[in-house]
């Protein structure tokens, strides 16, 4: 859910303090394996997060969602996965760098591979070559780099707009807006519409992709909140530990 909260903006005022957050986030982090509750994550900012989480649950209610169902209901599907295929392929250059930084040089070589493959003989990444060769797209960030250095989760967050997070993946969401080598491009050379609207279709698709989980999950959860709380914590150890053939790891949707 995360993932679909998050846009592209230039740096100004509100990022500096994103970072600021982050810079506190990362000491945070050290401390961070206590006082955790059922779903493996303290949260001891409870009542804050619960307000947030039903303020963008409203905006995703109003806006995200019926933007979604709209884009499902008339864009045919092989479009909307050409578009899938290419915002992807523009995530290639960050994924191989976190590849590299978690030490994996295997997955590295591969999403290289995939970038360029698609790149050249897939129309500019709408096509999938690569995946269709064996060579999966497989998500990589820099919390997860984190995590893998080591660094605890750290408490539990929600950010307004951006979704389920943690003191550790918010200073990994900082550091991944900063980088994104697409961004820096755009915005470097004024192309601020091109920019933006990349970060918007990216929330639509990212939000279509997940209409049907998280309808399933809202609507069989007692507790939404928890459920969605559980469910993020749960994929980010799935992401992280994706190199231990032995982790005991819950099957995701």
């Amino acid at each position: 859910m995360k993932s679909v909260f998050i846009v592209g903006f230039r740096m100004g005022h509100g990022f500096k303090k994103l970072i600021a957050l982050s810079a506190v986030g990362l000491l945070l982090t050290a401390c961070a394996s206590k006082g955790a509750n059922d779903s493996g994550i303290s949260d001891p900012i409870e009542g804050v997060n619960r307000g947030i989480f039903k303020f963008n649950d409203v905006v995703d209610t109003a806006v995200l969602k019926p933007v979604a169902e709209g884009y499902r209901a008339g864009v045919p599907k092989p479009a909307r996965v050409g578009v899938r295929n290419a915002l992807r392929n523009l995530k290639s250059p960050q994924i191989v760098a976190n590849d590299l930084l978690q030490g994996n040089v295997t997955a590295a070589c591969d999403g290289l591979t995939r970038f360029l493959a698609n790149t050249l003989f897939g129309l500019a990444g709408t096509i999938d070559v690569a995946g269709a060769e064996g060579v999966k797209y497989k998500e990589e960030d820099f919390g997860q780099t984190l995590g893998v250095w080591g660094a605890g989760t750290g408490p539990y967050v929600v950010l307004p707009f951006f979704g389920p997070s943690s003191v550790r993946d918010t200073a990994g969401l900082a550091v991944d807006i900063y980088s994104d080598p697409v961004r820096l491009t755009l915005e470097n050379t004024d192309h601020y519409v091109a920019s933006y609207t990349r970060s918007a279709i990216s929330v639509v698709d990212r939000r279509e992709e997940l209409l049907d989980v998280l309808a399933d999950l809202k609507k069989n959860s007692i507790d939404y909140y928890a459920a969605m709380k559980s469910t993020y914590v749960q994929r980010r150890i799935a992401q992280i530990s994706n190199n231990n053939q032995n982790a005991d790891l819950p099957d995701m949707p």
